[in-house]
């Protein structure tokens, strides 16, 4: 199954330290946005900006209740970045593991097989 299509990419979203920040509030529990600008030295406008973008980039959903806008994580697409992690971590344990065995003397390669991750989400054997 395809990704929902987004508006803002889920790497850009993470890229800003306060939206980070955000997330981490929001993966607490579900927060106003007066509440959460209360955290930070900016304008609610500004948080709310913010927000935005990480709403975009579908990792916050946003609902009213009356006149209060409430926040909370949606992590399903911190999932892209795990597994885009998670091939950089096999890699370099490949190169680890390589390097350790060279040091040590021993003569096969030990090179372990890396699997790119796909942009649907699915990975294919090499």
């Amino acid at each position: 199954m395809a990704a929902p299509s987004r508006k803002t990419d889920v790497f850009q979203a993470i890229a800003d330290p306060t939206r980070r920040q955000l997330l981490s509030m929001l993966g607490e529990r579900e927060m106003p946005v007066t509440v959460i600008s209360g955290h930070f030295p900016m304008s609610r406008t500004a948080v709310s900006k913010h927000l935005r973008i990480l709403a975009d980039a579908g990792l916050v959903k946003e609902r009213k209740i009356g006149r209060e806008t409430r926040y909370r994580l949606e992590p399903e697409p911190l999932l892209e970045l795990k597994r885009w992690l998670a091939y950089y971590e096999r890699y370099w344990d490949n190169k680890l593991l390589a390097l350790q065995r060279f040091v040590e003397g021993d003569e096969t390669d030990g090179t372990i097989a890396l699997v790119a991750p796909e942009e649907d989400g699915t990975r294919t054997a090499e």
